[in-house]
């Protein structure tokens, strides 16, 4: 019977039933957390992993976004699962949202950084897009990490 796909084609669709099988297991060739979208949060003011704080990931469609799951980084400054996994995985654009504010404990006053909103883009799917952020009760900074 006749394939109707290129070798390139068949061995890229290979890759990808790879990938998701070891971002459901959990694993990937680096020994690392798989999945396509990661953060790490560091404390730049403690010079630590910020664990414990929580982070929104949001769908942004037009003028609106649809919440997607809400997680709390671990004593890694990870979360403990892919924020996004392969499964729920699609082109878009989203929104992570750092609770900085209750992270830092100034519920008290009104706090410099409450939530950090950051917006981007994700335009391939077989990518792994991590988004790292560095913050402190005064600034913050971010970047495609990998």
């Amino acid at each position: 019977m006749p394939c109707d796909y290129t070798r390139d084609e068949i061995i890229e669709k290979l890759r990808d039933i790879v990938r998701n099988i070891l971002n459901v297991r959990g694993e990937n060739s680096g020994g690392e957390m798989s999945g396509f979208l990661t953060t790490h949060v560091l404390d730049t003011a403690s010079g630590l992993p910020a664990a414990g704080m929580q982070i929104d990931l949001y769908r942004l469609e037009g003028d609106g976004r649809t919440h997607l799951v809400r997680m709390v980084t671990n004593d890694d400054g990870r979360t403990d699962s892919p924020i996004l996994p392969a499964a729920d995985f699609a082109v878009g654009r989203y929104e992570l949202v750092f609770q900085a504010g209750a992270y830092f404990g100034r519920q008290e006053d009104i706090s410099f950084l409450d939530e950090i909103p950051l917006r981007f883009g994700i335009n391939d799917p077989s990518s792994h897009y991590h988004v790292p952020l560095l913050v402190s009760p005064f600034s913050f900074s971010t970047y495609r990490g990998s």
